[in-house]
C-alpha cells in the first residue's frame, strides 16, 4: 500500500482527494500548510506527495525546494495556474508532474499510479535503500544524508544496511553479529557498540538534528521511526 501526503489547505478538496485515494488503497495523511508538511516530514516517510503551489505561509514552490534538497520522494505539483511557465518552473525546481485544478478524478488516479511506477521502477533498478534523509545504494555501496555523501567502514556499512533493510524491526546483537559476520554472537564483544557509536557520530557531523538508529535497551537496535 503506497502512502500518499496530500498538501491543501482547501478541506473541502483535500477531504474529497482523500476519500477517493482511501478508496482506490492508498493510505493518506494530509496537511494544511508549508509549515505544517515539513514537520510531518521530519516523523513520517511517503511514497509520493500531492502538493498543492497556492499554500498558507510558506509557498508551495519552497516546499517544493525543502524536499527536494533533502530527498527524492516523487512529487505532484497541483495549482489552478495554467501557464506554460508555470508548469515549465515546476518541473524545473523537481517536481515529478503537474496537475491544474479542476482537475478529473480518473486523470488525478492515473497521474498517481505512473509517477508511483515511475519511481519504483527506478528505485528497483539503482537498489536504494531509504530513511528519512539517509539513502544506501546496495549496488554501489554509496551512503549519502541528502547529497553528502556519507564515508563507512565495511562493518559500519554492513550494519546500516541490515537496519535500514527493515526500518521497523528490533535487531539484536544476536542478529547482528549472524548477519554481518556470520558468525554466532559472543556475548561480551562490546564490537557492534562501537560500530554504532561511529555511525552515529559521522550521522551528526552531516545532520545533527536527525537521530537515525535508535538503541531498544535490552533488546537490540532498530532505525529511529
Amino acid at each position: 500500500m503506497s502512502k500518499i501526503l496530500i498538501v491543501e489547505d482547501d478541506t473541502l478538496l483535500s477531504d474529497m482527494i482523500s476519500r477517493l485515494l482511501l478508496q482506490n488503497g492508498y493510505e493518506v495523511v494530509c496537511a494544511y500548510s508549508g509549515s505544517e508538511v515539513l514537520l510531518i516530514l521530519e516523523k513520517q516517510n511517503f511514497d509520493l506527495i500531492l502538493l498543492d503551489l497556492m499554500l498558507p505561509g510558506i509557498p508551495g514552490e519552497t516546499v517544493l525546494n525543502h524536499i527536494k534538497n533533502k530527498s527524492d520522494i516523487p512529487i505532484i505539483g497541483v495549482s489552478a495556474k495554467t501557464d506554460i511557465e508555470s508548469k515549465v518552473n515546476l518541473m524545473r525546481n523537481g517536481a515529478d508532474d503537474y496537475i491544474t485544478k479542476p482537475f478529473d478524478n480518473q486523470e488525478l488516479l492515473i497521474r498517481i499510479e505512473t509517477v508511483l511506477r515511475r519511481y519504483k521502477k527506478s528505485v528497483l533498478y539503482e537498489d536504494i535503500l531509504r530513511f528519512k534523509d539517509l539513502s544506501l545504494n546496495t549496488t554501489t555501496m554509496e551512503v549519502k544524508i541528502g547529497e553528502t555523501p556519507l564515508l563507512l567502514t565495511k562493518y559500519e556499512y554492513l550494519i546500516l544496511q541490515l537496519l535500514i533493510s527493515a526500518p521497523n524491526k528490533v535487531f539484536t546483537k544476536n542478529n547482528i553479529f549472524e548477519n554481518v559476520w556470520n558468525d554466532n554472537f559472543i556475548g561480551d564483544d562490546n564490537s557492534i557498540n562501537v560500530h554504532i557509536g561511529n555511525l552515529r557520530k559521522k550521522f551528526s557531523k552531516i545532520n545533527p538534528n536527525e537521530q537515525y538508529i535508535q538503541t531498544v535497551w535490552g533488546l537490540g537496535f532498530k532505525m529511529h521511526v
